[in-house]
């Protein structure tokens, strides 16, 4: 895994939380294109913090003509992050149990975080792709959300072997969330955060204003 920072890495779970309070929207009331794959009855998948959704809106708007952002998901409840990540965890120790559980846990945060620190539980986080004018999802070298197994390792945003064509999509992805101020999660392409431990960590701050929260 070389040098990319997991989100089981202490340096991450260190990181003090100041919560600001600031509230999760709902980004269907504005001009994002949300996909419903991981709709729920609450529409909890589409909410964020405000401060995320400014800033997904000033990347579409760096965007080259002809492509936009498309959301997947954002906020997801603490509970449901909890059952991801231990569904995951069994699944590796199923597959490798000679794994001691400090193994376990560091393999399964290069896909799902523990959910202590989860970005998405604090609606810090965004899994999000690209789209051309006809809302057709562009190449990206994997589907979203296909696991290190499935995709052998070319989930990892700077992965080697995928095609010219989804290095170059990644990299119009890459170039506008980050100058939006959001952080990329290299073990997931999809995956940007602003406001939560990691992206504090990854920025040099010294505290993170979003931590885990409930949707009301």
């Amino acid at each position: 895994m070389g040098s990319i920072v997991l989100m089981s890495d202490r340096r991450v779970a260190a990181i003090p939380l100041r919560e600001c309070g600031e509230e999760l929207v709902d980004v269907r009331a504005h001009a994002i294109q949300v996909d419903p794959r991981k709709d729920d009855a609450a529409g909890a998948f589409a909410h964020v913090r405000q401060g995320v959704l400014t800033r997904l809106l000033r990347a579409q708007s760096l965007l080259p003509t002809g492509v936009r952002l498309l959301f997947v998901e954002g906020y997801r409840p603490p509970a449901l992050q909890r059952r991801y990540f231990e569904e995951y965890s069994a699944e590796l120790a199923q597959a490798h149990p000679d794994w001691q559980a400090a193994r376990i846990r560091e393999a399964a945060s290069r896909y799902v975080s523990p959910p202590e620190i989860a970005p998405h539980s604090a609606g810090a986080a965004v899994d999000v792709t690209l789209v051309d004018h006809r809302g057709r999802e562009l190449d990206m070298g994997t589907r979203m959300n296909a696991s290190p197994e499935e995709s052998g390792g070319a989930c990892y945003t700077d992965a080697p072997g995928i095609s010219d064509r989804a290095r170059t999509n990644r990299a119009t992805l890459i170039a506008a969330l980050s100058a939006a101020g959001l952080v990329n999660y290299a073990t997931e392409w999809w995956h940007w955060s602003f406001g939560d431990r990691y992206w504090a960590l990854r920025t040099g701050r010294t505290t993170a204003p979003y931590g885990p929260v409930e949707l009301p």
